[in-house]
C-alpha cells in the first residue's frame, strides 16, 4: 500500500496546495478548496493509451479507410467534421434542459438502426426515466443498451465487455473512481475519470461522447484541462424558452472550429434546421430603420443574419451602450468612429444593437453591418430591404476586406438579394454575377452615402 498524503484542490480550476486556503491565487475563487487524500503508487502507468512497444516510423502507421461513421444527422456531421472518428473523445457541454441528453440518445438510435452497438451509461437517471424519454422519442432499438451507474471500475469492465462502437457517458460529474477520496465532480474525480475513458477510447478504437455540466458563467464544470484532454468540444447555445438550439465546435481536432449546427426543439426531440438563413430572416420587418442583414461565415457555412439597431436620446448624463450577440467593445468602438468619420453626434444619444435569432456573431465582417444598422436608425433612414453588407471598419473610417467574399455573395443570391454592399478589396477575382449587384466601397462615409444617401450621411 502506497503512501497517502493530503492536499488542496480548487474546485474551480483545479490550483493544487499543500495548505487550505481561503482565496485561490489563480483564479481568485473564494472557498474553494476542498481537501483530497491522494495515494502515491509506483510504477502506476494505468493511465497509459500508448502501446507498450518501440516508436514506430510515421510512413509506417496505416490508417483505416472507415476511420469515420455518420451520425445519420446532417447539423451533427458538419459540426463534427464529417462524422463520429472512431477512438475520439467528444465533450458536450450546455445549460440544463438544453437537448444535451436528447440529441445524444436521438445519435445513438440512429446509429443503432445501422448495425452499430451503442452503450449508453447513465450517472443521473434511472432505467425507467431512460426508457421513458425513449418512448417520449418513439426509440426502441436492439442494439441500443443502457446502463444506470456511476462507478468508473464498473462501466470500464461493461466497456470491455460489450465493446461498443459508440459509448456515450451522461455526465462526467456524476463519475467517481472509488479509489479517490473525494466526492463525484471534484476536479480529481473529474480529471480521472476523463483520462480512464480517453484510455478505453484510444486502446479499444471507440469513439466516446462525454456529456459535461456548466457552471453559472458558461464554461464547463470542472479543471480547464478536461478540454485540453479531449479531441472536440460541442457547446450547446440558446435559451431553454426558445426553440432553436445552436451547437458549436470550439475545439476539433478533426475538423474545422467555431462550425455550427441549427436545430428545433420539438414534442419529437431535436429537428435539424438545413436552411439557417431562411430561419433567421422569417420574421424580418419591411421598411423598419435600424433593420440590416449581414453575411457572416460560421466555421464553413455562410450565414445571413438579421442585425438590429435602436438609437434613442439619452435620459442620463452619461449614454447608455448595450449589445446582445456581438461584442459589446466593438460597438463602443465603432460608435467613436461614426462620430468622429461621419460626423453623427451619437454623444447625447443611447445605442442598442441586437443580432436577431440569439446567435453569437465574433468576426469582424459585421462591422460594415453595425455601422450602417445604427447611421440607420440614428437618421431614421429605411436600408434597401433587398441588400446584405459585410466588411471590417478600421479605426480611420476605411473598409477593409474580409475572407469568404464569394461564400457570402452566393448565399444572397440564393437567399434572393439583389445588391451586396462590400469592401472593394474583394471586387477582385470575384466571377461575374448577373442576379446580384455588388458595390465595393472604400471607407464608411462612403458606403453610408450609397446605403442611406448622401443626405442621411455627415
Amino acid at each position: 500500500m502506497g503512501k497517502i498524503k493530503t492536499r488542496y484542490v480548487c474546485q474551480e480550476c483545479g490550483y493544487i496546495s499543500l495548505k487550505w486556503m481561503g482565496k485561490c491565487p489563480e483564479c481568485e475563487s473564494w472557498q474553494s478548496f476542498v481537501e483530497e487524500f491522494v495515494e502515491s503508487k509506483k510504477g502506476n502507468n494505468k493511465n497509459s493509451i500508448g502501446n507498450l512497444g518501440k516508436p514506430i516510423k510515421l510512413k509506417d502507421i496505416e490508417l483505416e479507410m472507415e476511420n469515420r461513421f455518420s451520425t445519420f444527422n446532417g447539423e451533427l456531421d458538419r459540426v463534427l467534421g464529417g462524422g463520429i472518428v472512431r477512438g475520439s473523445l467528444v465533450l458536450v457541454g450546455g445549460d440544463p434542459g438544453i437537448g444535451k441528453s436528447t440529441l445524444l440518445i436521438q445519435v445513438a438510435n440512429n446509429i443503432g438502426k445501422k448495425n452499430l452497438s451503442v452503450l449508453y451509461v447513465s450517472g443521473e437517471e434511472s432505467l425507467k426515466q431512460i426508457k421513458m424519454r425513449a418512448d417520449r422519442l418513439k426509440i426502441d432499438n436492439e442494439n441500443l443498451f443502457i446502463v444506470s451507474e456511476n462507478n468508473l471500475e464498473y462501466i470500464s469492465k461493461y466497456v470491455e465487455e460489450y465493446k461498443p462502437d459508440l459509448l456515450i457517458i451522461d455526465s462526467i460529474q456524476t463519475i467517481y473512481n472509488p479509489d479517490i477520496a473525494s466526492a463525484p465532480g471534484s476536479v480529481s474525480q473529474v480529471r480521472e475519470g476523463t483520462a480512464t475513458l480517453m484510455k478505453l477510447s484510444k486502446k479499444m478504437g471507440i469513439a466516446t461522447f462525454i456529456v459535461g455540466h456548466v457552471t453559472k458563467t458558461g464554461s464547463i464544470a470542472g479543471p480547464k484541462v478536461l478540454e485540453h484532454m479531449v479531441d472536440t468540444v460541442l457547446y450547446f447555445e440558446g435559451e431553454k424558452h426558445n426553440v432553436y438550439r445552436v451547437l458549436r465546435a470550439v475545439k476539433n481536432r478533426f475538423g474545422s472550429t467555431n462550425e455550427i449546427g441549427i436545430f428545433e426543439m420539438t414534442n419529437d426531440g431535436l429537428i435539424e434546421v438545413t436552411n439557417p438563413s431562411h430561419l433567421f430572416l422569417a420574421h424580418r420587418p419591411k421598411k423598419v430603420a435600424g433593420s440590416v442583414v449581414v453575411a457572416s461565415i460560421e466555421g464553413t457555412r455562410p450565414v445571413l443574419i438579421e442585425l438590429q439597431a435602436l438609437i434613442s436620446p439619452t435620459n442620463f448624463g452619461t449614454p447608455r451602450r448595450m449589445a446582445t450577440g456581438i461584442d459589446y467593445n466593438r460597438v463602443v468602438m465603432l460608435m467613436a468612429v461614426l462620430e468622429k468619420k461621419v460626423g453623427l453626434r451619437l454623444q447625447a444619444q443611447d445605442g442598442y444593437i441586437n443580432v436577431v435569432g440569439g446567435i453569437q456573431l465574433s468576426e469582424p465582417a459585421v462591422d460594415l453591418a453595425i455601422v450602417a444598422a445604427v447611421a440607420s436608425s440614428f437618421r431614421n433612414k429605411v436600408i434597401d430591404y433587398q441588400t446584405i453588407i459585410f466588411g471590417e471598419v478600421g479605426l480611420t473610417g476605411e473598409v477593409r476586406s474580409v475572407n469568404f467574399a464569394e461564400k457570402r455573395i452566393r448565399e444572397a443570391e440564393k437567399m434572393g438579394f439583389k445588391t451586396c454592399v462590400i469592401p472593394k478589396g474583394n471586387l477582385g477575382g470575384l466571377p461575374k454575377l448577373e442576379n446580384v449587384e455588388v458595390i465595393g466601397v472604400e471607407n464608411v462615409y462612403e458606403a453610408l452615402d450609397i446605403i442611406l444617401g448622401g443626405k442621411a450621411v455627415g
